[in-house]
């Protein structure tokens, strides 16, 4: 009879530093590049709107200024939960980004839409014809420059995980909110952009005001349907998603075929961060084996899933 396989101790520990590294080097790259480029947009679109009176342009300098805000929140959600796991938290704080997720999709109706249907019923009450508007349009396409580059760089670093799955279903598989707010929140921003640009213009060529106050209410109902689906993605993470479906079958196959006298029963599972899952397995062992042959059985069945799947680091089971 075989051994059975002790824990060892240093190699363990090296592996819960694998994976802090691992969520350390979660990509940051096109959450700087947004930041960058909003705060950069939002001051010129403040001094746009300024001189030229336009509440769109107010609309979007507050849209930016609050994608701005956003991702500084989610920066710090990344900081707080990289934390060491302790006594209180024993899973880590792998959560909290998914807390602050959830906060940011808020923010983006609270702050931005609600300034936007603000700005908007204002001008429509009482028009003002625009001024300067050569610094709107100026204005307005260095932002799309900008949020273009802001965006291509998120979809970049999106595609990384998004294999063979269509975008909506690459962002409902997905369980790191960074990579999709921040591309909802730069395509968001190019769409008004480009919706302010048509109704200044058009405002501007028929000598109409109130389509600056039409296109401040627009840039508001893209950021509500923008935050609508953040919140309902951020929502369900905070509240806790498994692996899918597919994998836990392939986990069943993968004890079963490869081990005898083994039937799983029951499978849980949970999203503790992007990297970190904790599974649970309830599984029926033959009744003749010795309390030495169920440890041995467990630590291969627990080999076997971390090395097939690494992100699966907490595996807990229970026999049947």
């Amino acid at each position: 009879m075989q051994k059975k396989r002790a824990v060892h101790p240093v190699r363990e520990a090296r592996k819960q530093d694998n994976w802090k590294e691992q969520r350390m080097a979660r990509s940051n790259k096109s959450i700087y590049a947004a930041l960058a480029a909003n705060i950069a947009i939002a001051a010129t679109k403040f001094i746009a709107g300024g001189i030229t009176g336009s509440s769109a342009m107010i609309s979007e300098a507050v849209h930016s200024l609050v994608d701005s805000v956003n991702e500084l929140l989610l920066l710090y959600g990344i900081h707080r939960s990289n934390r060491q796991k302790d006594k209180t938290h024993p899973f880590g704080y792998g959560k909290e980004l998914y807390f602050w997720s959830f906060i940011v999709a808020i923010l983006i109706f609270g702050l931005g839409a609600g300034v936007s249907f603000y700005q908007g019923y204002h001008h429509l009450k009482d028009p003002a014809p625009m001024t300067n508007s050569g610094w709107n349009y100026a204005v307005l396409a260095f932002s799309f420059l900008f949020d273009g580059s802001s965006f291509i760089v998120a979809l970049k670093e999106f595609n990384k995980t998004r294999r063979e799955d269509s975008l909506w279903s690459a962002i409902k598989r997905s369980k790191d909110p960074t990579t999709f707010m921040v591309l909802f929140e730069d395509g968001a921003a190019l769409l008004g952009v480009s919706v302010v640009f048509v109704c200044l213009y058009i405002g501007q060529q028929t000598d109409n005001p109130y389509l600056d106050g039409i296109a401040s209410i627009l840039v508001g109902l893209i950021l509500t349907v923008a935050s609508a689906l953040l919140v309902r993605e951020s929502r369900s993470l905070l509240m806790g998603e498994g692996i899918s479906a597919s994998t836990e079958q392939e986990i069943i196959s993968l004890i079963e075929k490869n081990l005898s006298a083994v039937k799983v029963k029951k499978v849980f599972s949970i999203y503790q961060s992007p990297e970190e899952v904790l599974l649970v397995l309830i599984i029926a062992f033959t009744p003749k084996m010795t309390a030495e042959e169920l440890n041995e059985k467990i630590d291969d069945i627990k080999k076997r899933i971390r090395d097939r799947y690494p992100k699966i680091n907490y595996i807990i089971i229970q026999p049947e």
